[in-house]
């Protein structure tokens, strides 16, 4: 049968392989790829020939541990969180979407640079591993409640100029977005529902939700 829906340009979106659910990332991109008709290429993104090699049209940084992340992301043998911070720091309207361990990269950098979305955050402010949990979220760009998996999670204790909250549970912020980057203290990847990674893909098509 002939399909007619139309198909986009490739959308390259560069994944963040220190740590985290990546494998989970790259099933709900390429669910939400698959929803929109955007061809899809992830990237794969582990040091900083990387982003050099590679004309990226999104970024993801997946949830994990923040120290282990700085530790196998930012030493002697591996700069890439030094080059990635300061490489959307060039390439501002890049959208991006930042998860958990994620958001506390975006928000404390720690590179001496600026910080890649305006807000404090405390790590691992839910508590601890024994804490996680899952509740329904506001989100009003998105329309419906959203599933929210915490594991771990971080909170933020407050955000600033140019940051706008995007996602709330019980009156609290739990997402967060700057220009085109998102950065929520859950895992949308391990919800099962798709709006998230649509919504960067869209982004990255140059639309919004």
């Amino acid at each position: 049968m002939f399909e007619w829906h139309r198909r986009y340009h490739m959308v390259r979106v560069g994944l963040v392989m220190l740590q985290g659910a990546r494998h989970a990332h790259i099933a709900t991109l390429e669910s939400a790829s698959e929803e929109l008709g955007v061809d899809l290429e992830i990237i794969e993104l582990r040091t900083p020939l990387d982003l050099q090699s590679n004309n990226l049209d999104a970024i993801v940084f997946p949830g994990g541990e923040s120290t282990t992340m700085r530790l196998t992301g930012a030493n002697d043998q591996n700069s890439l969180l030094p080059a990635l911070f300061e490489w959307l720091r060039t390439n501002v309207k890049t959208p991006v979407l930042a998860t958990c361990a994620g958001a506390i990269l975006l928000a404390q950098p720690n590179d001496r640079g600026a910080p890649l979305v305006n807000a404090t955050v405390n790590r691992n402010g839910y508590g601890s591993q024994a804490d996680s949990f899952q509740a329904m979220l506001e989100v009003p760009t998105l329309g419906e409640p959203y599933p929210g998996v915490f594991i771990r999670a971080p909170r933020f204790d407050s955000i600033g100029e140019g940051a706008q909250a995007i996602a709330i549970h019980n009156q609290e912020i739990v997402g967060v977005r700057q220009e085109n980057r998102l950065a929520v203290t859950f895992h949308p990847e391990l919800s099962g529902d798709l709006r998230f990674h649509t919504w960067l893909l869209k982004l990255a098509e140059g639309e919004d939700t």
